[in-house]
């Protein structure tokens, strides 16, 4: 691992910040294929979820299900806390989920956690919570929280109609925060949109990084299905 001085302590390590144009788009599964995809290489890979919401109580405290996902998708034991340090009950807004629980969602911590897991694994997979810019608490939101990590980033596109808008922007607020786009996919989430093809084409033309798979729709999609077509070769 190797840190990074800029004006904002920028940290990195090998490993990607999994983004999408909106919650519901399939952040989870493609996290969880790139996580099985680089394991699959012999690489020891790690997925993180910093920030998670609308969790269900066990028998050992909140368990979210796409936390379990990535635990089940990476090929390294570590602590949970680590994994995802903030879970909160209500599925709901993060930083309103933080407030209603008394908790203040720290930077600091999230970053203490990351570093952890990139000293342990090859590879950490980092998954945010809803879209791009997503708060999380006063003068916090997931952009800064990207900006921090300064991975590159896999941008999920939910396709369906008003998705070109979705992806243009979100696309360029990522590069508005000097964070490099690493490649993007085409969930195909919709089955009854129309064009679907020539909205991808679309997005392939004005997206300045790889298409690196379209997944077809599916009632129960399989990460490990989807980790033996991902063109992570395209990927830096």
């Amino acid at each position: 691992m190797r840190d990074v001085t800029s004006n904002e302590s920028r940290v990195t390590s090998n490993g990607f910040f999994v983004t999408g144009t909106d919650t519901g788009v399939g952040k989870t599964l493609v996290a969880c294929a790139l996580l099985r995809a680089y394991a699959g290489r012999g690489m020891m890979a790690v997925g993180m979820k910093p920030v998670a919401a609308g969790a269900a109580p066990g028998a050992h405290g909140l368990r979210h299900a796409d936390v379990e996902s990535l635990m089940a998708a990476g090929n390294v034991v570590v602590p949970r806390e680590h994994v995802n340090p903030y879970c909160f009950a209500l599925p709901i807004a993060p930083h309103i989920a933080a407030r209603q629980a008394g908790v203040t969602i720290s930077l600091d911590r999230i970053v203490e956690s990351f570093r952890v897991l990139a000293a342990r694994a090859q590879m950490v997979v980092v998954e945010g919570a809803g879209g791009f810019r997503v708060p999380l608490g006063p003068g916090l939101d997931t952009v800064q929280l990207a900006a921090r990590l300064g991975l590159p980033v896999v941008l999920v596109v939910g396709m369906r109609l008003g998705c070109l808008n979705h992806a243009l922007l979100t696309a360029d607020a990522i590069a508005a925060r000097g964070l490099p786009l690493a490649g993007w996919i085409a969930n195909h989430i919709d089955p009854g949109m129309i064009a679907a093809d020539d909205n991808v084409r679309t997005l392939e033309a004005l997206i300045a990084a790889p298409l690196i798979a379209r997944i077809a729709h599916a009632l129960n999609p399989d990460s490990a299905a989807l980790a033996g077509v991902l063109k992570t070769g395209k990927l830096p």
